[in-house]
């Protein structure tokens, strides 16, 4: 048998990571490395260097970041580190050693001020040190690398880790009534989603270096979400609209950050799913495992 192809994943306990290494099971073709943060030293780029060039995979699919969004305020040099330095030296390693290498970016590159679905060229400008730290990881990614593809994805959720989901799920259960801000719209992203895409691209005859946007279809604000959340788990708790105004954070939030994703779909024929589809998808998933009692 011949020797099967290399795919290391970084990242791998995050929600991105936890839902490729579910769907590995599906790709026999396929060697899978899942890399979590004691693995890969994201502090120490020599060290990813020589990780790496252990392994000599012809995959890098980047899923590891500093995603504390407020804690980055004033964890400045850690956020740029793992999300920008830490790219960079991946990108460099991949361009050495024509290893093709996927790295995930944010929604939160732009600034929140436009009111129509945001295309790839459409000028970023981010507002928190975390939108900041990933579009310095973006450029670096870029220039080491001009081969690599960027993919940028807004409100993950999964089965897996800590996300808005699974801790309304929570405070619906404990509570009789939750505020949710009703003035920020963008598109959530079911990572199982986003894994059957990068392994789609993984698969795919052609390569098409450059940055894409991938969310589920459809713009809707954190309370629809909310809204949708309830309805799906029947729950007597009451869900009210609220503004950011009132919920003060140490990061700035983009009002606005839904995406354009023609440019993904046409090129990798992707069918993208509606957000209440694969929303029900997960809690359905979440109720079989009653994650949330």
């Amino acid at each position: 048998m011949a020797d099967r192809i290399k795919i290391v994943v970084t990242g791998s306990n995050g929600q991105l990571g936890s839902e490729l290494k579910e769907l590995s099971a599906l790709y026999p073709a396929y060697e899978f490395f899942f890399l979590t943060r004691n693995e890969l030293p994201l502090d120490d780029n020599e060290a990813i260097h020589e990780r790496l060039a252990n392994i000599q995979p012809s995959f890098l699919i980047n899923c590891a970041a500093y995603t504390a969004v407020d804690k980055a305020e004033s964890e400045r040099d850690e956020a740029i580190q793992v999300n920008a330095a830490a790219v960079g030296a991946m990108a460099e390693y991949c361009a050495a050693t024509k290893c093709k290498f996927i790295h995930i970016s944010t929604d939160y590159v732009f600034d929140g001020t436009h009111r129509i679905p945001l295309t790839e060229d459409a000028p970023v400008n981010p507002i928190n040190v975390y939108g900041e730290s990933k579009l310095v990881g973006e450029n670096a990614a870029i220039e080491a690398n001009p081969e690599a593809i960027i993919i940028r994805t807004s409100w993950v959720y999964s089965y897996y880790g800590k996300n808005f989901v699974k801790t309304m799920i929570r405070l619906m259960a404990e509570k009789e009534s939750i505020s949710v801000v009703n003035d920020q719209s963008g598109s959530p992203t079911y990572a199982a989603d986003l894994a059957r895409t990068i392994m789609k691209i993984i698969g795919s005859e052609h390569w098409h270096p450059g940055i894409y946007h991938f969310s589920n279809e459809g713009v809707i604000t954190w309370f629809d979400f909310a809204k949708e959340i309830a309805s799906l788990i029947d729950t007597t708790c009451t869900v009210n609209p609220t503004t950011t105004e009132n919920f003060p954070t140490p990061a700035k939030r983009p009002l606005y950050s839904a995406m354009d994703k023609q440019k993904i779909m046409s090129t990798f024929g992707l069918n993208i799913r509606p957000w209440q589809v694969s929303l029900k998808e997960c809690v359905e998933k979440l109720k079989a495992n009653s994650t949330f009692h």
